[in-house]
């Protein structure tokens, strides 16, 4: 799978932080083992995976990591547009034909966005699919922006309500031909939750699991909670102006600033509203605080197209979900389940 609309908007703070032993305690009573950091990274779904656990156990983090690695392969292999026998490429070659079977994480991958779709008033659109050919934001396009009606001939083409679920009989059928089903927009969100399931059924506690721009911290970090900081979109990769202290949750974060352009002093970028089929204005980052990985994936994309207004209505209305919106004048604004817990060090960088 291609890297989805939301890359790497997270940097993690990782300073060691163990306590020393006890100097009183007796040489011959037997030394609980320090926990240790551990880190492990693997390459899926167009990203790095990375899963870093505080942790006493080395045997138990290693063989459950390749759990959790093997089942982002597994997922890949159902979800992506990149294999022709994936489940949503056998949906594909039947748009507007048949409905096809498909295993039971696919068809939850897709009633899950069919729900956020609703939840983002439509701006987050798995059938977007239908535009990719028009911008190509992987490859060396020479600046070639498409034309008006270039785009205009794709639209019919995008719409989420096209997407037909039968759930009895587990089946996805596209209405008609040329539409084109594409989970990029939450595979690795859908993937996190996945892993993190099978790291705490393996016993572990303190643990984050990051795939691109989807982060999910469960625990502590020794004495203190995992720091979480937040990107600068206009400065260097590893540059952060706002952090958070989090203990449960998973954050997600949308910016401009990956796969994009700049032509005649404007950037094109390749988070795209699915009802103009262009790159979507107003917002230079999302970063989406919320329950589970798969919704902060999916809404860190709608919430980005939504703009400022719409997009914190929709944050406000949803239970248990925060957000810290960056806009196009370097604003920083953040919803009210937020307020405290995100603390920021600076105006964001400035610039095209």
């Amino acid at each position: 799978m291609r890297p989805a609309p939301l890359l790497l908007g997270l940097v993690v703070g990782l300073a060691a932080c163990t306590k020393p032993a006890a100097a009183d305690k007796p040489a011959e009573a037997t030394a609980a083992k320090p926990k240790e950091l551990l880190h492990r990274s693997h390459h899926a779904m167009g990203t790095q995976i990375t899963i870093t656990a505080y942790t006493d156990a080395p045997g138990t983090f290693e063989s459950a990591c390749k759990a959790a690695f093997d089942e982002f392969d597994r997922l890949e292999a159902l979800l992506t547009v990149w294999r022709n026998d994936s489940d949503v490429s056998k949906v594909n070659a039947q748009a507007g034909k048949a409905a096809v079977k498909v295993g039971p994480e696919t068809l939850r991958a897709v009633q899950v966005a069919l729900r956020l779709a609703k939840a983002t008033d439509g701006k987050f659109d798995v059938t977007f699919g239908a535009l990719a050919g028009l911008w190509r934001f992987d490859h060396d396009q020479d600046d070639k922006i498409p034309t008006e009606a270039e785009i205009a001939a794709r639209l019919p083409l995008v719409g989420w309500e096209m997407v037909e679920v039968d759930e009895a009989a587990s089946t996805v059928k596209l209405a008609k031909p040329g539409v084109k089903l594409h989970l990029g927009g939450i595979g690795k969100g859908f993937a996190v939750d996945a892993a993190v399931a099978l790291l705490k059924q393996a016993g572990l506690k303190d643990f984050m699991v990051q795939a691109g721009g989807d982060l999910y911290v469960s625990g502590r970090r020794g004495d203190r909670p995992w720091r979480v900081g937040i990107r600068d979109p206009r400065g260097e990769r590893d540059a952060f102006f706002a952090a958070a202290e989090v203990e449960d949750g998973t954050f997600s974060t949308s910016g401009d600033y990956e796969r994009s352009f700049v032509h005649d002093g404007v950037r094109y970028h390749h988070i795209l509203d699915p009802d103009l089929g262009r790159p979507a204005r107003g917002v230079r980052s999302v970063t989406v605080m919320a329950k589970d990985a798969v919704t902060a994936d999916a809404l860190s994309t709608g919430v980005f197209i939504l703009g400022v207004k719409r997009g914190l209505e929709v944050v406000e209305g949803m239970d248990g979900v925060g957000a810290v919106i960056v806009d196009d004048q370097n604003k920083v604004h953040i919803s009210s389940r937020l307020q405290g817990r995100v603390k920021v060090f600076r105006d964001p960088t400035d610039g095209l």
